[in-house]
């Protein structure tokens, strides 16, 4: 089965033991949308990677991103001394990509079980999103916004009235959706008592995101290992108790509703202020202050010829993505390049677990089962 659409949900091939529709065994093979995306970083400068990163998840293009930017920021020693406006805006664009990512995923869920209508709503729900996301830095998906030391560009103006409206109305599709599906006899039957998998065993496989919390257990990085603002913002992390594909559904439901909450809530407290560290060995100088400053001149040049000169060491730095923990490893010689890069996906466990998951079920089970775990081929195979 695969390892391309529609006989499954991205570049992955299922070599099955059948009894009738009956699966006796399943082994998941991955690796045909393999890149080298971290070969690529280590003979790329520091600052040239975001478009690697950009390409992971790519509906979650911001969290890959901001992610990096942590890692790097963590070797310099400077993470607790990003501008306040610049957190808070990271925090922003990572709610509004996890917004992108579960509207993509439930819709494309729905699609895949026959439900065409409901997959239109949430595809809505997600263009008039990624306009927000537009409007930030000119890009819908592959964002490219973050960088070592702040972001590109502060918030279009005003991108608050935007957000609401977009988030009125949104909330409008979310509904209809919600309607359509969480009471739907077929749709129950579907995707409860499927897919089951216990607490011990998610940890054992070293699931994280919604998948692990579906099966009841309460980890969330923003929580247990909080970064940026998210300490300062108040929101709940929803937890199941079967670790089927409903659970997994509704976990994600309720994370569109705290996803806006969260950015509300940012949006109400963001202060006022510059949005990059005010050092050009970090984050370099803007184009004005390039023209008009002979040493931001100077520090440009050497940026842009030797690479930012990252302090010598190594560095790990989580963060919570839409499918679970997305981390980066990151290892410095002391010059313009990474000596090391290694991403920690969320996919790769939840992939592993297919066969082991839907063993005993029926072939078609593995529609829903395959969906809700969100696989993404860019940051599984990198």
């Amino acid at each position: 089965m695969g390892p391309s659409h529609p006989a499954t949900h991205g570049t992955v091939r299922f070599l099955l033991r059948l009894e009738g529709e009956r699966i006796i065994n399943m082994e998941t093979e991955i690796g045909y949308l393999h890149r080298a995306f971290e070969k690529h970083c280590e003979n790329g400068k520091w600052t040239q990677a975001f478009p690697y990163t950009d390409r992971l998840n790519y509906n979650s293009a911001m969290q890959n991103n901001v992610a990096f930017a942590l890692g790097v920021e963590k070797l310099f020693g400077v993470v607790d001394k990003l501008p306040e406006r610049c957190r808070y805006i990271r925090v922003i664009v990572c709610e509004l990509s996890r917004l992108c990512d579960h509207y993509t995923n439930l819709g494309a869920a729905a699609l895949e079980l026959g439900a065409l209508t409901a997959f239109l709503y949430f595809v809505e729900a997600r263009e008039l999103t990624w306009d927000l996301m537009e409007s930030i830095c000119g890009a819908r998906l592959t964002s490219n916004y973050i960088r070592i030391g702040g972001v590109t560009a502060d918030l279009p103006e005003n991108f608050k009235e935007h957000v609401k409206e977009v988030f009125d109305r949104n909330r409008e599709f979310y509904d209809d959706f919600d309607k359509l599906l969480t009471h739907n006899r077929i749709f129950l039957d579907r995707m409860r008592e499927v897919g089951t998998i216990s607490a011990e065993d998610a940890i054992a496989f070293g699931f994280t995101g919604p998948c692990l919390r579906a099966a009841g257990v309460e980890y969330d990085v923003r929580k247990a290992n909080p970064y940026l603002v998210y300490d300062e913002l108040d929101f709940d992390v929803p937890v199941g108790f079967t670790g089927d594909n409903f659970d997994i559904y509704l976990i994600r439901m309720e994370e569109v509703k705290q996803s806006i909450r969260i950015i509300e809530q940012a949006l109400e407290k963001i202060p006022e202020g510059p949005v990059n560290i005010d050092d050009p060995n970090i984050r370099q100088h803007s184009k004005e202050r390039i023209h008009d400053d002979m040493e931001s001149m100077i520090f440009h040049f050497k940026n842009q010829i030797e690479g930012i000169q990252v302090p010598k060491g190594e560095s790990y730095f989580p963060t919570e993505g839409s499918n679970g923990e997305v981390g980066f490893y990151l290892v410095s010689d002391g010059g313009g390049k990474p000596y090391k890069c290694r991403v920690r996906p969320p996919c790769i466990p939840l992939t592993q677990a297919m066969g082991f998951r839907v063993k005993g079920l029926f072939l078609a089970d593995i529609i829903p089962t395959f969906d809700m775990i969100n696989l993404i081929g860019g940051e599984c195979d990198r």
